[in-house]
């Protein structure tokens, strides 16, 4: 069973939190790679959302690299996926940035939303 929640009230939007969600559970190893996804309409179905949402949100893991569709065999992990050296060292050199420009934490996601999204 995959555990997805999606908050209706959050102004992120349902399909970026089921994206998110999913992308986490890769990225920790709680979904395993070759582990099968729920079909679209079953997990829609489960979380109450727009089989179109869902689909989204399979659609940017697939572009991102973390699941694989294989037709009607279903969608499936595709690998855990890591964090390099050299990405978290970039992570490491813009938290320190931000601590030092006075940023607040909440400031400094909002911003790398912002960015992330452009």
């Amino acid at each position: 069973m995959i555990d997805v929640v999606v908050d209706q009230a959050s102004q992120e939007p349902p399909f970026e939190q089921v994206r998110r969600q999913l992308a986490a559970a890769a990225a920790d190893g709680s979904l395993p790679a070759g582990h099968r996804l729920p079909t679209v309409r079953a997990l829609a179905a489960d979380l109450g959302l727009a089989v179109n949402t869902v689909a989204r949100a399979y659609r940017e893991l697939e572009t991102d690299g973390v699941v694989e569709t294989q037709g009607r065999r279903g969608t499936f992990v595709t690998a855990s996926v890591g964090v390099d050296g050299a990405t978290r060292a970039a992570v490491e050199q813009v938290v320190a940035d931000a601590r030092r420009a006075g940023l607040s934490r909440d400031q400094v996601v909002r911003l790398v939303e912002e960015v992330w999204g452009a």
